[in-house]
């Protein structure tokens, strides 16, 4: 068999995972190959560079945040609950100040900087943040909170922060970076064992075509991004281009491949096949995140599970003043402690309430939030925000007159509000375990209810990413058969595979785990499996 390429570990998909898979099999002594089917980074570069990390990193100490492994480990047990075993939960529990260390020793910022309130996503002035639900009702009673969000220091959203030094890093250090090399088959030898990957590389093309297909593909991830008609249309040409000038390569893996390609949430048919209620809203990724890398795996006979969790993000803050809002149903019914992360406040929406929600808010809280605008605010939460509080809401005199206006429940409605109010009147805790801290009466008109449902809208939309993928050894990352017996030769990492967050999500949880199970990958399959 002859082949194009050759080295020690093939890694397939050079996003966060894929990187941090090369990295570690560099220092473990291979030869390694990273292909992209565009120019690197994938998702990783294009979201807000969240890392999850806790148990005392050395950014929490700066900042005079006092945290424990076990105080993380007893919240995440609630969050990940089986989607890896307690034992691999409480090792990344245990290694993530370490971890922090290993990406600051490639070159990522970080900085202590702690966000005073409670958000989404932090301003520029503030790199360090409550990313979950710790402080939440129901949570803030297992477990000391704290904040764990480490964003990569760098303006707008911080992905290009943290992939950029790792991919500097690994090129510095003698991983070979194919770009514009899509994978599309994996070579087995006749033991079964997974011995290199087959590809379709625009190497050979042209400069002015490498060029052009390079812009094209920056694009399409974004602004493509926030506008999939403009993605749809872009992608039309990076196909053409793949078609006219791609040439098939053949490339070796001596010791082993890492699929580290991403999940599936821009492929809308395996959408609509394993999660139909999750149809709509905005794919989190870029046009890569087509389940290739799931598919390969798949061709060679691996295993896969929770292909139907999908996690979708509500976010209502900022501004924080929503905090105290009221998420309804269209029977009137509250759904939720609207204090949870965003993605708790889309699950109670999208596989509850048929994607339906409505925020309610009293005169004297829309005040306080738009006074929030101009100092809690990015600019793209500036425009969401804006665009809730102008164009997606609806007031009316009293709470009988907007639940009209907008469809819902009138005499369930002012059930919901009435007890919500006589709760606080009692001193009793929220019913639904929103902290004391948010909790607020609903009481003064006009009342306004905004609509936060599942819907295509361009200013306000519903973020997804997939969270399942190929089973893999929680040791080391070789993928499983469907037979339950490693594929030998064969890893994946990222959400290509199932991993830490493949039953909740919170903020900065999927990179968090892209950086651990890609190492796990990168180390093991430098050695053949053996290490």
């Amino acid at each position: 068999m002859s082949w194009d390429l050759s080295a020690d570990v093939v890694v397939i998909g050079v996003g966060v995972a894929g990187v941090s898979a090369a990295l570690e099999a560099n220092s473990a002594g291979a030869d390694v190959i990273a292909l992209d089917r565009y120019s690197g980074g994938g998702a990783s570069t294009i979201s807000g560079g969240i890392v999850y990390a806790g148990g005392g990193t050395w950014v929490q100490k700066q900042a005079g945040v006092a945290d424990s492994s076990d105080a993380m480990f007893a919240y995440l047990s609630r969050e990940v609950g089986d989607a890896v075993s307690q034992e691999t939960l409480r090792k990344f529990c245990d290694e993530s100040p370490a971890m922090i260390d290993w990406l600051s020793g490639h070159g990522v910022p970080f900085e202590a900087s702690l966000c005073p309130y409670k958000t989404s996503y932090p301003s520029n002035r503030h790199y360090l943040y409550y990313s979950g639900s710790e402080a939440a009702g129901g949570f803030r009673d297992i477990a000391k909170p704290a904040p764990r969000g480490h964003r990569a220091k760098g303006k707008g959203t911080s992905g290009k922060m943290l992939y950029g030094p790792l991919i500097a890093s690994a090129l510095a250090n003698g991983v070979r970076l194919e770009q514009q090399s899509r994978a599309t088959e994996l070579i087995m030898d006749d033991t079964g064992t997974v011995v290199g990957v087959q590809c379709l590389s625009l190497r050979s093309a042209p400069k002015q075509v490498r060029a052009r297909y390079a812009a094209l593909t920056s694009l399409s991830a974004k602004p493509g991004i926030y506008y999939p008609p403009m993605r749809k249309i872009l992608q039309k040409q990076i196909e053409k281009m793949e078609a006219r000038y791609a040439k098939p390569i053949r490339v070796q893996a001596r010791s082993g491949v890492v699929l580290s390609a991403g999940g599936f949430i821009a492929n809308r048919e395996l959408v609509a096949e394993h999660a139909p209620q999750y149809r709509g809203g905005l794919a989190l990724g870029t046009a890569g995140d087509d389940g290739s890398g799931i598919q390969m795996g798949t061709a060679v006979g691996a295993a896969t599970d929770k292909l139907s969790n999908i996690s979708a993000w509500r976010f209502i803050v900022p501004p924080s003043a929503f905090l105290s809002s009221v998420l309804v149903n269209e029977k009137g019914n509250r759904m939720v402690d609207e204090s949870r992360y965003g993605a708790a406040l889309g699950y109670a929406m999208i596989a509850e309430n048929s994607g339906q929600g409505w925020l309610l808010a009293d005169a004297d809280l829309v005040r306080e939030a738009r006074s929030q605008l101009g100092t809690q605010t990015m600019w793209f939460q500036r425009i969401q925000a804006e665009t809730l509080l102008r164009g997606e809401g609806v007031t009316g005199n009293t709470l009988a007159e907007v639940a009209a206006k907008v469809g819902i429940d009138a005499a369930g409605l002012e059930a919901t509000v009435a007890a919500h109010n006589d709760a606080i009147a009692a001193g009793q805790a929220d019913p639904m375990g929103k902290p004391a801290d948010f909790v607020r009466p609903v009481r003064t008109g006009p009342f306004s209810l905004f609509d936060v449902s599942l819907k295509k809208s361009l200013t306000n939309p519903l973020p997804m990413l997939t969270l399942g993928g190929l089973v893999v050894d929680e040791e080391t990352g070789e993928v499983t058969s469907t037979a339950g017996a490693a594929i030998p030769g064969l890893y994946a990492a990222g959400r290509t595979a199932v991993g830490i967050c493949s039953n909740s999500y919170v903020s900065g949880l999927s990179l968090a785990d892209c950086i651990y199970s890609g190492r796990r990958a990168g180390a093991h399959a430098a050695q053949g499996g053996s290490a």
